[in-house]
């Protein structure tokens, strides 16, 4: 393990720690100048396009795929994190371009609606209106996979959620970096790992989640999968989690429901690091090695 390379990591987050809750824009402008400083890789490209209604950016890799190939073999749906508030398809581009880069898929990466002004249920709303999308373009769901960091990570089991319960058939697989699945905030791990998160604190979800959540019961799937999301019939799951995160036991308890619920669930933690700790590619070693086998999975899952 590259103790070096995490206790800079350790350092550089808790020098951006505010001290008292931000406003919105101070947090949105403060995430997307941080996440513009990460590793993009270099053989991929971009498009402006729009799925279900909301902007989205089409991520691709240079390489052309061979000749008779269908979509470069597969398709990501991705979410981007930014506990619901704050940010964006460019600022989870790191994120999305590692995968595309190591698999050969292409993502779409969708602009869904933010809170405040936009509460719960509109992320949902859209993120569902892009999965629609792609089928009704003729995506085949066994092709089609979704990824998630965060609150990405979270939307990836809730517009599930909601596809099966609106009668679309699922995708191949789901991939979660550090998902947001616990609204309830009652983790063990928030008062366990309190003291090892750099970037978190428990009053800084407080703060945005009540922004998500605009009064309504977190106590339901939609908001809290985790506890209360019956997630029988869905396809193969690996969720990726730092041992350093207060939000580590969302990743557990996820895991766990998906065990009990007969899911082919693989539970990937790695010790030491942040939330999120894939977007430190090319500095973390542990990054890049999660990120190998997060695209070995994707490609596994597609028959690859």
């Amino acid at each position: 393990m590259s103790r070096e390379q995490r206790a800079k990591i350790d350092a550089m987050l808790r020098g951006h720690q505010a001290e008292g809750p931000r406003s919105v824009e101070e947090i949105r402008t403060g995430f997307a100048a941080m996440m513009a400083t990460m590793a993009v890789p270099e053989d991929i490209r971009t498009t402006h396009t729009e799925l279900g209604g909301r902007r989205t950016l089409l991520v691709e890799p240079t390489t052309p795929a061979p000749v008779g190939a269908d979509d470069a073999a597969g398709t990501i749906l991705y979410f981007h994190g930014g506990s619901f508030v704050f940010g964006s398809p460019e600022t989870a581009l790191s994120l999305t371009g590692n995968l595309v880069a190591r698999t050969g898929l292409r993502a779409f990466s969708v602009d869904y609606r933010l809170a405040p002004e936009h509460p719960f249920p509109a992320a949902i709303e859209d993120t569902l209106a892009a999965y629609r999308a792609l089928l009704d373009d003729g995506v085949d769901p066994a092709r089609l996979v979704l990824a998630g960091d965060s609150a990405g990570g979270g939307l990836t089991v809730t517009t599930l959620l909601a596809a099966r319960s609106a009668g679309l058939p699922l995708p191949a697989a789901i991939l979660a970096f550090s998902p947001g699945v616990d609204s309830t905030r009652t983790g063990e791990s928030l008062e366990t790992r309190a003291a090892a998160d750099p970037i978190f604190t428990r009053a800084a979800l407080e703060h945005t989640g009540a922004m998500y959540l605009a009064g309504q019961d977190p106590r339901q799937e939609l908001l809290s999968p985790a506890l209360f999301a019956d997630l029988t019939g869905f396809p193969p799951m690996l969720i990726q989690v730092g041992g350093n995160e207060i939000l580590l036991d969302d990743s557990t308890r996820l895991a766990a429901r998906a065990r009990d619920a007969g899911v082919d669930v693989t539970l990937d933690v790695t010790a030491d690091v942040p939330h999120v700790f894939q977007v430190y590619a090319d500095i973390l070693d542990e990054a890049d090695q999660a990120l190998d086998r997060a695209a070995l999975f994707l490609t596994q899952q597609l028959g690859g």
